[in-house]
């Protein structure tokens, strides 16, 4: 069944994505699923992680997504993401300055009143962005 479905990622600011695609993979909460035109519809919940598609034009795209919502239907996937990054718009320095924040959180976290799980998701966003532009180019 040849076809292109559309792709809407969308954050609470602005639309990221918003096109034509041959097929959309997206990191659900119960595991990475993909989305072909004709897919069955259906709702799921996302975890952090690097979501990846191929353009109408056979390019495979990058995506970070971090936590939202994904609807998937015959013919549209819409992402519903809390936060969300093409590869090219990531600032490696900053995420990195990230990781290392969140990493002196976490070795503090006995000795002071730190949010272990805020450090912790932290550092999972700030590790996904790195390793998205570090090792697919």
């Amino acid at each position: 069944m040849a076809g292109n479905i559309r792709l809407e990622v969308v954050t609470p600011e602005k639309y990221v994505v918003d096109e034509d695609v041959q097929i959309a993979v997206a990191p659900g909460s119960l595991g990475e699923f993909g989305v072909l035109i004709g897919h069955t519809p259906f709702l799921t919940t996302l975890k952090t992680g690097v979501m990846h598609y191929t353009d109408a034009s056979g390019t495979q795209r990058y995506v970070f997504v971090s936590g939202g919502f994904a609807e998937a239907l015959p013919d549209k996937m819409t992402v519903l993401a809390e936060s969300a990054e093409r590869r090219k718009d990531i600032d490696v320095d900053r995420a990195k300055a990230a990781m290392e924040r969140a990493q002196e959180r976490l070795a503090q976290s006995k000795a002071e009143d730190i949010d272990f799980n805020r450090a912790k998701a932290a550092l999972e966003r700030a590790l996904h962005r790195i390793r998205l532009c570090e090792t697919r180019r």
